[in-house]
């Protein structure tokens, strides 16, 4: 069964619910149609410049549920522009800020799932500096009580096959196994900019040590968010 939506909070309504090119009648036009999660996020994003992670908190979700809620508002906004299509805004779950306690109440995120490039599939392995080809990911669920994590192993050896776009594939990857965090050693531009497009928040320089002392880290609140790739030819 698939896991119900979480409402988001939104501050307001749109003043307008529709746009559409001038001099030709809505009748005629097709539509596209956008949210009102999806409006929000383009204002929290793209008009006040927030973080995804503070953006996330303003609508009480995950990072990853965000990311995806604004990247689909993008595309819409993107149709209609590029197509000539009229956009209308409306529908979608959420709830007004000042409505907040009668509607969805604010939920933590269920657990944090945290990736980190290994040489192997043990703890004891070494982290691969690598994050576009590393041979594989030990996949970490830390469930929301901070209880000991459930360990998986994930193989990367097809990406590391590929000539080109290892990174982007790679993080597809991790984004079908509901990762919000990376750790790795190093990150290059186009694999960093997909895992921000996913909402997966990236922890670089964790080479050196085994990926079971970069768990452990991680969850003593050593290691700090990259805010940009930290090296050009690694993928």
């Amino acid at each position: 069964m698939a896991r119900p939506r979480k409402c988001r909070y939104v501050q307001k309504k749109p003043h307008a619910a529709y746009f559409k090119p001038l001099g030709i009648p809505l009748t005629e036009l097709d539509v596209v149609y956008l949210p009102v999660e999806g409006f929000e996020a383009l204002r929290l994003s793209d008009l006040e410049g927030l973080t995804t992670s503070q953006a996330a908190a303003r609508v009480r979700v995950s990072r990853f549920s965000y990311a995806r809620t604004l990247t689909l508002a993008r595309k819409s906004v993107a149709e209609a522009l590029v197509q000539g299509k009229a956009l209308r805004i409306e529908g979608g779950r959420y709830s007004l800020l000042e409505h907040a306690r009668q509607a969805c109440p604010p939920r933590r995120e269920a657990m944090t799932i945290i990736a980190i490039s290994s040489e192997g599939p043990s703890l004891d392995d070494a982290v691969d500096p690598r994050y576009g080809r590393a041979g594989g990911f030990i996949i970490a669920k830390i469930p929301e009580d901070d209880g000991e994590p459930e360990i998986s192993y994930l193989d990367n050896g097809d990406a590391q096959l590929l000539a080109q776009g290892a990174g982007i594939a790679t993080t597809e990857h991790l984004v079908n196994c509901g990762v919000n965090v990376v750790l790795s050693g190093y990150v290059g531009p186009k694999a960093f900019e997909a895992l921000q497009a996913a909402g997966i928040a990236v922890v670089q320089d964790m080479d050196k040590m085994t990926t079971g002392e970069a768990l452990r880290r991680f969850r003593q609140g050593l290691c700090q968010e990259a805010q940009a790739a930290n090296m050009t030819k690694a993928r």
